[in-house]
């Protein structure tokens, strides 16, 4: 398998649909979301690879990308991640990309997009928005987040149904079980470190203020497609989020759809990003 090092990680990427960029189409980069990794976005990077160089990684102590024995000088701030994809760039020589960046990821890539802009020709943000602070709701929802993360037994995998359970409260529709159970082992895999971390980067007061911030500087075309039934990232946060940068940013709710629009409705997701990225920003809802 392939590994880059970035930043003393040896950080998984793999071409869909190309051993190596050819140069002939232009590359499109997804990043995953918290727990996740690159596999749920294989299939939507397959369909899309007949027009672009899809490039998939793991990001740092997710999925394949695993952290070395010796503690690393790096903090879990979402910025760092943001740079994080700068050097992975770097290191492979992409000058200027576009971006698929789905949840936390979507708030890195939000964070890439105002570091490095002249980097990105256009992205997509699927399931994304901004956060209204609430001291109690964020420290019930952190000490929660800390014992699901503490208490991960690698055997929860062998369990029949327990992907459908795991993955209950992130969709509306159903999925391909290859995708739920890939989701369920990858949430398994993560490093604790990382994930305890992400979740107080993620959710946090800091996060309610910097992200409008985000938003409304953002100076690079962005289409964000929100799941009208996620309960991760309620489709009203991505509407107001778009809301700060009419200018940059158009909004799209899909119907019937939760926290993995691409999965739960490929065919409408798919047109939607096809339009987006080829020609122009999709200015209706669906």
């Amino acid at each position: 398998m392939p590994y880059i090092q970035v930043r003393g990680v040896e950080h998984y990427y793999e071409w869909v649909g190309t051993s190596v960029p050819t140069g002939e189409k232009p590359v499109l980069v997804f990043l995953h979301g918290w727990a996740g990794s690159a596999r749920y976005w294989e299939s939507t990077a397959s369909a899309l690879s007949d027009r672009f160089d899809c490039l998939l990684y793991d990001m740092r102590g997710f999925g394949r990308s695993r952290l070395p024995l010796e503690p690393l000088a790096l903090d879990y701030e979402l910025e760092t991640y943001a740079d994080d994809l700068a050097l992975f760039l770097d290191a492979l020589g992409l000058q200027r990309v576009y971006l698929n960046a789905h949840s936390m990821g979507a708030s890195v890539a939000t964070l890439f997009l105002n570091r490095y802009g002249d980097r990105v020709i256009k992205a997509v943000l699927t399931c994304s928005g901004v956060f209204e602070y609430d001291e109690k709701a964020f420290t019930a929802f952190h000490t929660w987040g800390g014992q699901v993360v503490k208490y991960r037994p690698s055997w929860l995998a062998k369990i029949p149904l327990m992907d459908q359970v795991f993955m209950a409260r992130f969709l509306y529709r159903s999925i391909p079980p290859a995708a739920r159970r890939a989701f369920l082992e990858d949430y398994l895999m993560a490093d604790y470190g990382t994930a305890l971390n992400t979740i107080f980067t993620s959710v946090s007061k800091k996060a309610t203020e910097v992200m409008p911030v985000e938003f409304a500087k953002l100076q690079v075309p962005v289409l964000l497609i929100a799941g009208e039934y996620d309960k991760i990232i309620p489709a009203h946060m991505g509407r107001y989020a778009a809301s700060l940068n009419q200018q940059f940013v158009q909004f799209i709710q899909m119907a019937n759809t939760a926290h993995f629009p691409m999965l739960e409705d490929a065919p409408t997701y798919l047109e939607l990003v096809r339009e987006f990225l080829e020609n122009g920003p999709a200015l209706a809802e669906v």
